[in-house]
């Protein structure tokens, strides 16, 4: 046993040391080597010092002991960091925002410092949206070092922080959105988190493009009013207005902050959800029962409302996510009432903030959201490209890259996850693989998030 065990530490030595002197680092090795080596695993105190390896002056236990000692002081040296058996178990510290990969499967990619945070949050502001496609990393590690030295390096690399291809998109025809999806049961650490997103977004606007927030919680209706409160600041004025339309006191009082956050930056406010009576309406009768003109202002795009609902992508969408929501409110509800009600809700939404896009080029739209109403990127976000085609066919430049999805503060139960992971896509049945989707494009959190919630984690 004991001798098996010295094997294992000599060999874990000796690869440590041709790994170092590839990487033209073997004389501050050697000395750090030797020094970590006899500190963490030296053995002659267990077996005395005429023969340290002897089966006869060695337990099993201790064995083990000095095997693991040399894997920790091997991890210590490669690391430049020395790491001592006898420390204990430390909590590793956890980044708290991913970027949601588009591999198939999806992957996390952990946003390390706050500065990262920073930049990538100020390009959105700027326009730059997010790309779609797979990131290409180029950086050496332990997986690939092989792969760089035989073949050479890779000649694509792709930056978190670019917007579609790399270019800076503008001009007429253009605008991005970002949609920051919060918690059903949200809490003020949730709508705080949302605004300390907002705010690096908004002080890195140019003075050339107008920026708006919109609120899915307040009626069409309602718009007149938020105009007025953004003028004038009477708060009062605006909760009795929003109170009258439907709107909940707990649910005024949880978005208060960026209300009041809105006013004291002049930042234009968008009304988003359709009429509480229409919504009523839809769930108990059907869409075609809500009142025609209020339904023509919901959907300004009829035929690709329609046609959407046949796409196959959006049928496995609407199967594997929208529907998941559904929980009978009466004997006489059904999927399909349900079904009805949240495509209004969501085409209603992606409408309003579209029509308000078109026409103002280089404009920035961040709504806020329900996150069941942009998971996996098939909802209100989902349907922002397809209208601004619509509104804008002569010069639109609006593609997926524009809209950003960001999931604040996400659950594995509001993920659709069925274990304490949270599910990052949809869509891995051979059947469907073609149609899978991604969760969000970033998942953000105000507190570092459990080991147990983030899945396939790259480079963490």
């Amino acid at each position: 046993m004991g001798s098996s065990s010295a094997t294992a530490i000599r060999i874990l030595y000796r690869l440590a040391l041709t790994f170092l002197l590839c990487a033209g680092r073997i004389e501050s090795f050697t000395f750090q080597a030797e020094a970590s080596h006899r500190r963490s695993c030296s053995v002659a105190p267990l077996l005395g010092q005429d023969n340290a390896f002897s089966r006869e002056g060695i337990s099993r236990r201790e064995a083990g002991r000095v095997a693991v000692g040399g894997v920790i002081a091997t991890v210590g040296v490669l690391t430049s960091t020395p790491v001592y058996a006898d420390e204990g178990y430390r909590q590793a510290k956890r980044p708290f925002a991913y970027r949601v990969d588009s591999t198939q499967p999806p992957t996390l990619i952990p946003i390390n410092n706050a500065q990262n945070e920073m930049k990538i949050l100020q390009e959105l502001g700027k326009g730059l949206g997010t790309k779609k496609e797979a990131i290409v990393n180029d950086s050496i590690n332990l997986n690939n070092i092989l792969n760089k030295a035989v073949f050479g390096t890779i000649d694509a690399i792709s930056s978190l922080t670019q917007g579609g291809d790399g270019k800076i998109i503008s001009g007429p025809g253009f605008a991005s959105f970002v949609c920051l999806g919060l918690p059903m049961d949200a809490s003020p650490a949730d709508v705080g988190l949302a605004k300390d997103l907002i705010d690096p977004m908004l002080r890195s606007r140019s003075m050339g493009g107008e920026t708006s927030l919109g609120l899915s919680f307040c009626p069409l209706s309602t718009q007149a009013s938020l105009d007025s409160y953004i003028s004038t600041g009477d708060l009062a004025t605006l909760v009795s207005f929003l109170k009258d339309k439907g709107v909940s006191e707990t649910t005024i009082d949880l978005y208060r902050p960026l209300l009041e956050y809105s006013h004291a930056k002049s930042l234009k406010l968008l009304a988003l959800l359709p009429e509480q009576e229409d919504i009523r309406i839809a769930r108990t009768k059907g869409l075609q029962y809500v009142d025609p003109d209020r339904r023509t202002s919901y959907v300004v795009d009829p035929n690709g409302f329609i046609a959407l609902s046949q796409q196959p992508r959006f049928r496995v969408y609407a199967d594997r996510s929208l529907l998941k929501d559904y929980e009978p409110m009466n004997n006489d509800d059904s999927a399909g009432l349900f079904f009805a009600e949240r495509i209004l809700v969501h085409e209603t939404a992606a409408g309003v903030v579209a029509q308000y896009a078109v026409q103002r080029p280089d404009s920035l739209v961040i709504l806020v959201a329900p996150t069941r109403d942009l998971r996996f990127l098939q909802g209100i976000n989902g349907r922002i490209p397809r209208l601004c085609a619509f509104l804008n066919p002569e010069v639109n430049k609006v593609t997926d890259n524009a809209v950003t999805t960001i999931l604040l503060n996400p659950s594995a139960k509001e993920t659709l996850s069925k274990t304490n992971y949270l599910r990052l896509e949809i869509g891995t049945g051979p059947e469907t693989l073609d149609y899978q989707s991604k969760v969000a494009d970033y998942l953000w959190f105000s507190f570092m998030p459990k080991v147990n919630m983030i899945p396939r984690l790259m480079n963490g």
